[in-house]
């Protein structure tokens, strides 16, 4: 953990108070530089050499970098307290945000899971005429280049790359691992002379290849084709565009990491059961496909995943959470700044997620070039905005934040993100969690200015568990008075209605419900609920055959919400035997009744077995005349006198 903080006032342009953020933070905090990327740099070397600082700048990372190279030490971490918290006009003190930020980043960030990716630099390109002719050329010095025509009079008389004809049928994968079918496949056969000759066409040829370049223009190969590694797309009538992906196709051969931006647990999947649909949240939402159904539960293609989080965010059950950074870290993240924000002296805090691309840059503008960000106002930088759900909005209201706000950049999944803060307003209030949708760093800064936040929870909270759990810890705070709240359809939480009249207790709810909020009772014919695990997937509604189950999207905030309740229950029909308590009354005397005046029923000892237990029932069945298992009389064993009875020798 570091122990000094050493600052800088990047020439007076902020104030830092240093004997405060030291008494605020309990770290070593030096007084501030004016210059410490340029005249003072020998500051930042002896913090370096210590070993235990962090260096308030982020803007001279580089600097830093190369000075921590040239000492052979490891680079600092660096902490960006100016464009953050110090270039801002609101005359207001920055102590407290600048005293959360500082506890932030101490803490210890878990190491990111990622697994090797080999490329062998096999690129197809895709494309007509001379812009895809310029791209191999350009190409085939680096990389392993064959090139795919669609019409064969354009062939080129060159070998120094492949070149194919044929129809692309299909592609898949990502890099490295891209399989493609071609149909109508025509190669070159080099041999004679003249023209090159192509050979006999043929259809359903695979083939696999590290990366695509496509320079077709039109439809892309896959969905959210940006988000797509190893797939470089670009307009053949842009030479800029044209030209961007063929160097990014270039320096695509080697090892590279891929993160595995989520974790899964299948066990916990609602998508289906029985060959019965339930919950497809992540199937809608996944932008790249990356997601597809696999029996009861659904399967992650780590290499097509492109890390949204969005799947996280939506996930009910915890089956798929985000795991770069993992859940429990940015609910630490949260619960730190709105902690430190407070024991600092400060009160009613902003939060305002952004992504750590796009929003830092709208973040650095706003502060070089205009207003910042209000001193109540703690930014904090997600790598996927989309991760960012109902939970931890919630979490971090309940925490202490009085409004929390959610700054889309122009790769944020909008749809999913809308409709996580839809699901938080639904719970929290409208007016604590907001939407920021603009480019313009001013207009951030100005809606962040006139924002009119509510007073913050009176005593806060920091919830521990799974997302449900700390929803529902989170709503109990916000709402200390409240009982049931209602929610908007496709919320996860809610109720099980169930029509008694209509309900025949055949529990096959129960032995599908994913999540086991629905029991029965195996001494009685009852089915019990427990609202607090109902994942409201809709499986138990879908699969019921007298259409008696409906949901009600709700969040019982009761105690009544953990405990089981009965949802119906009937009289149980004794075995009229030997009394033995089977089956629900009403149901027997119903097919009794529909089966009185059938003809296989005449016999009243026939209708009588249907009011039996399994046991008399087979034993009654046994004994009857007229019993289907037995049989004729059995045949004698033949023995040796028979066979010797039938020599001629005896």
């Amino acid at each position: 953990m570091a122990k000094a903080l050493i600052t800088c006032d990047c020439e007076g342009s902020q104030t830092i108070d240093s004997p405060a953020l030291a008494k605020a933070t309990g770290l070593v905090v030096p007084a501030a530089c004016s210059a410490l990327c340029t005249r003072q740099i020998d500051v930042a070397a002896k913090a370096l050499k210590a070993g235990d600082a962090i260096l308030c700048c982020t803007q001279e990372a580089r600097v830093f970098a190369e000075l921590a190279d040239e000492l052979g030490l490891p680079p600092a971490p660096l902490l960006d307290l100016r464009d953050r918290a110090g270039w801002s006009d609101d005359p207001a003190s920055k102590l407290p945000k600048m005293s959360a930020l500082a506890a932030e980043a101490l803490l210890a960030a878990p190491v990111e899971k990622s697994l090797d990716v080999a490329s062998q630099g096999l690129c197809l390109i895709l494309g007509q005429g001379d812009v895809a002719f310029a791209a191999a050329e350009q190409l085939k010095d680096f990389l392993g280049v064959t090139l795919l025509l669609e019409d064969a009079a354009e062939m080129p008389d060159t070998r120094d790359y492949d070149v194919i004809t044929g129809r692309l049928r299909r592609a898949k994968g990502a890099l490295g691992q891209f399989e493609v079918v071609i149909d109508a496949l025509q190669q070159v056969d080099p041999t004679g002379r003249g023209p090159l000759r192509l050979s006999a066409p043929r259809d359903g040829a695979v083939s696999q290849c590290d990366l695509i370049l496509d320079l077709r223009g039109g439809q892309p190969l896959f969905p959210a084709p940006e988000k797509r590694e190893g797939y470089l797309r670009a307009d053949p009538a842009h030479p800029p565009a044209v030209a961007a992906a063929t160097l990014a196709a270039s320096h695509m051969v080697g090892t590279f990491e891929k993160p595995l931006y989520v974790r899964t647990e299948p066990l916990l999947c609602a998508h289906s059961r029985a060959g019965q649909t339930a919950c497809t949240n992540c199937l809608d939402l996944c932008p790249t496909g990356a997601i597809t159904p696999d029996g009861d539960h659904v399967s992650i293609d780590p290499m097509i995943c492109a890390g949204c989080g969005a799947c996280s965010a939506a996930c009910p059950s915890g089956a798929i959470s985000y795991d770069a950074p993992p859940v429990d870290f940015t609910m630490l993240r949260v619960q730190t700044l709105a902690r430190a924000y407070l024991e600092a002296g400060g009160t009613a805090p902003r939060l305002m997620v952004h992504d750590d691309s796009h929003g830092a840059e709208m973040i650095r503008l706003s502060a070089r070039h205009g207003r910042g960000l209000p001193a109540d106002v703690i930014p904090m930088a997600l790598p996927a905005l989309a991760a960012f759900g109902h939970a931890e909005a919630l979490a971090a209201l309940a925490a202490g934040f009085a409004e929390v706000s959610l700054l889309l950049g122009p790769k944020s999944d909008r749809d999913a993100i809308e409709t996580q803060i839809a699901l938080a307003r639904a719970i929290a209030g409208d007016t604590r969690v907001l939407l920021i949708d603009t480019p313009d760093p001013d207009t951030m800064s100005d809606t962040l200015y006139d924002s009119a936040a509510p007073a913050p929870v009176a005593t806060p909270v920091r919830p521990m568990g799974t997302r449900r759990q700390i929803t529902r810890q989170a709503a109990r705070a916000l709402h200390p008075e409240a009982e049931v709240l209602p929610l908007p359809a496709g919320a996860p939480y809610g109720a099980v209605l169930v029509d008694r009249e209509a309900c025949t207790l055949c529990l096959s709810c129960v032995s599908l419900c994913p999540s086991g909020a629905l029991g029965d009772n195996p001494d009685l014919p009852q089915l019990r609920f427990q609202e607090d695990a109902c994942l409201q997937c809709g499986l138990c509604a879908n699969i019921c055959p007298e259409d008696a189950i409906t949901l009600a999207p709700q969040l019982n905030l009761t105690g009544a919400a953990l405990e089981q309740r009965v949802l119906h229950e009937e009289e149980p029909f004794p075995c009229v035997e030997c009394g033995t308590l089977f089956g629900v009354k009403s149901t027997i005397d119903r097919i009794t009744d529909k089966l009185r005046n059938h003809s296989m029923f005449a016999d009243e000892g026939k209708l009588r077995m249907i009011q039996m237990c399994d046991d008399c029932r087979i034993n009654a069945q046994y004994h009857a005349t007229d019993n289907p298992l037995a049989g004729g009389e059995r045949p004698r064993p033949r023995t040796t006198d028979d066979y010797l009875s039938k020599r001629r020798d005896h």
